[in-house]
């Protein structure tokens, strides 16, 4: 079973810019994704294979959230966008399981109060940063920014000075230092994740306190220091507008409607852009080096029907036998309509496709790839760098022929293997169409005689 001959698989969805749509826009491109998907099949993405039919667990590899979540690590290097929508899910799960009296410590964040927050900070002059080098330069001038202690502070037994630039960079260094950023600091009772979100907050512009009493304020500063934090090591490619109202927003609760703003950015970046490109790339059965090889047998093929349709023209022999070029000609056309869609009719035979190059070592290093994968799945852990993973190496030393026929598994997926029937069919009827169409433009003229 094949879809329409008109099938066209999903076209490839580039990043906008991050200010380009609106969050109405935004909303609407979500809520259209979701009605689309359920009625069958979405710019080339069939029911079966939707966004939140992947995230459900509900499809086969090489289509499952675990290959989605490696293409984003990988080819699209935005793996942190599923992670954090994916502990977004589950924070909004446990928050709502939570007794009614813990969950009245953080009311909901409304839209009118984000509303209010923005018009506040437009309106409010933040303090300009100035770096250690010219407060030194400036200081006990009339330009120094130092703050003046007055006697009466000086008297204060409570009064805490500000923190001064070498503070902050004695602190920068001493986090960094550390190999564990969940120590506590025993003198302020504060662990490196609120530390560092503190930072964050700072350099917002806001005043924040870790308000202890509200549910899951250690969890939301892990979070913060993750993915909403300049340097995080998943930092969200989020505006300065979008980080700094989900800061307001922190400021006061930790209940999931905080996140409103900015989980609406990352769920239409999953399903509007890195979900149809998924499904563009997972629609490829073969590696680079395959396809590349696929096209050049299929021009092969075509230069092959080339010259023998124009050796037959130029001999004696009569009409029919210029139909012989239809077979090089047909079997150029269909490979090289084929492999421009990254396909190879060969592995398409047999319902293959190539191993990827991060699945190919898993054998030899499986307790190290289980513990990458399951890094790749936990919402909090380390940076989506891979580069310094074995595989890389020992795939650069991997030698052409071996990449062009790289080990083969099959693909489990029922409407992946539909998908790819299709392409092959569209392939094998153009390939006849133009095939007779050049043949019978060479029947056409005379014999040449010439031998």
């Amino acid at each position: 079973m094949v879809y329409g001959l008109t099938y066209r698989r999903p076209a490839h969805v580039p990043p906008p810019s991050r200010d380009s749509i609106s969050g109405e826009e935004k909303q609407k491109s979500i809520d259209h994704s979701i009605t689309s998907s359920s009625s069958g099949m979405s710019h080339g993405i069939p029911d079966a294979l939707s966004f939140d039919r992947i995230l459900a667990g509900g499809v086969c590899p090489p289509c499952t959230v675990r290959d989605f979540i490696n293409y984003l690590k990988y080819i699209e290097h935005a793996a942190e966008n599923l992670q954090f929508f994916l502990w977004y899910q589950d924070y909004c799960q446990r928050f709502d399981a939570l007794p009614g009296s813990e969950r009245t410590l953080s009311p909901e964040w409304t839209v009118a109060q984000a509303e209010a927050e923005a018009l506040a900070a437009q309106t409010t002059t933040k303090p300009v940063k100035v770096s250690p080098a010219a407060a030194a330069a400036f200081k006990g001038t009339d330009f120094d920014s130092t703050p003046k202690i007055t006697d009466s502070e000086k008297t204060n037994p409570f009064y805490t000075p500000p923190r001064t630039p070498s503070d902050d960079s004695r602190r920068d260094i001493g986090s960094a230092g550390s190999n564990n950023d969940s120590h506590t600091d025993w003198s302020t009772g504060k662990t490196g994740f609120t530390k560092k979100a503190e930072g964050a907050f700072e350099d917002a512009g806001l005043k924040w306190q870790p308000f202890t009493v509200q549910p899951y304020r250690e969890e939301i500063s892990r979070i913060i220091t993750i993915y909403i934090a300049d340097g995080g090591a998943r930092q969200l490619n989020l505006s300065a507008r979008e980080r700094n109202a989900l800061l307001h927003a922190l400021e006061n609760t930790t209940h999931p409607s905080a996140f409103r703003d900015v989980i609406s950015t990352v769920e239409w970046s999953l399903r509007c852009q890195a979900h149809p490109n998924f499904i563009r790339w997972t629609i490829c059965n073969g590696n680079r080096s395959r396809v590349i090889f696929a096209r050049g047998l299929g021009v092969g093929g075509i230069v092959g029907g080339l010259i023998a349709a124009v050796l037959i023209t130029l001999s004696s022999a009569s009409r029919p036998w210029r139909i012989l070029s239809f077979l090089g000609f047909f079997i150029g056309i269909a490979t090289l309509v084929a492999a421009w869609k990254g396909m190879c009719v060969v592995l398409h035979g047999m319902h293959h496709r190539h191993l990827r190059p991060w699945e190919l070592f898993a054998t030899d290093d499986e307790p190290q790839e289980m513990d990458l994968k399951k890094e790749s799945f936990e919402s909090i852990g380390s940076s989506n760098s891979w580069e310094d993973e074995p595989w890389v190496a020992k795939y650069e030393k991997r030698n052409i022929v071996r990449k062009v026929f790289d080990r083969e598994v099959w693909i489990q997926e029922p409407a992946l293997r539909q998908i790819q029937d299709t392409i092959f069919l569209q392939a094998i009827l153009a390939a006849f169409l133009l095939s007779a169409v050049i043949v019978g433009i060479f029947c056409a003229f005379p014999s040449g005689r010439f031998y």
